[in-house]
């Protein structure tokens, strides 16, 4: 698959809705608030952050998921950056970047030189508090190139009924290759076979 930009609309709210997938990329009430419930709270997370903590996620969107968690590790007031590596196959355009962030909380300077730095073809961003690698292709073939270990997962990728390649098994058991031992996955979906 070639790397492509998202395609997306706008709720009123500022939200953007992806017109691949038909879905809203974070909460239209509160994405912050969701985030910290669904795969903060869900990973046990900041009680389980130590230094050199790992988290991967499918589905990097808006960039909300790190910089959520980023805020929550300066707050736990750990040692050295937290470490974040993000699989996402439709990376938003910077300047559809901005726009969805216009709707978001302020993440301060950690949000403000991800922004200044954020582009599609992904790569590595080293930001205050957050070290930052977003891996762009379909995930099927960029997670197995991956060499990590991930203590914590986010699995954000749009609605299984909506994105059904996201949540195959062959990616799930990636996932579980891919976790440090005693490491945890968090998602929102209720879908059974997920």
């Amino acid at each position: 698959m070639e790397n492509q930009t998202a395609s997306v609309t706008w709720h009123d709210n500022g939200v953007p809705v992806s017109t691949r997938f038909d879905d809203p990329y974070f909460s239209l009430q509160d994405g912050a608030a969701e985030t910290r419930h669904v795969f903060l709270g869900g990973n046990d997370l900041p009680k389980r952050f130590r230094p050199g903590f790992h988290i991967a996620e499918l589905g990097f969107g808006t960039g909300l998921n790190a910089l959520v968690a980023a805020e929550a590790w300066q707050q736990a007031e750990m040692a050295g950056p937290l470490h974040f590596t993000s699989f996402e196959a439709f990376p938003l355009s910077p300047a559809d970047m901005v726009r969805a962030h216009a709707a978001l909380p302020d993440f301060g300077e950690t949000g403000a030189a991800f922004l200044e730095h954020w582009s599609p073809d992904g790569g590595r961003f080293d930001l205050p508090g957050l070290t930052l690698e977003v891996i762009i292709g379909d995930v099927a073939g960029t997670l197995p190139e991956w060499e990590g270990k991930a203590d914590a997962w986010f699995l954000d990728g749009f609605a299984p009924a909506r994105n059904p390649a996201m949540w195959a098994e062959p990616i799930l058991t990636g996932v579980a290759r891919r976790t440090a031992p005693g490491g945890t996955a968090a998602t929102y979906t209720a879908a059974g076979f997920v």
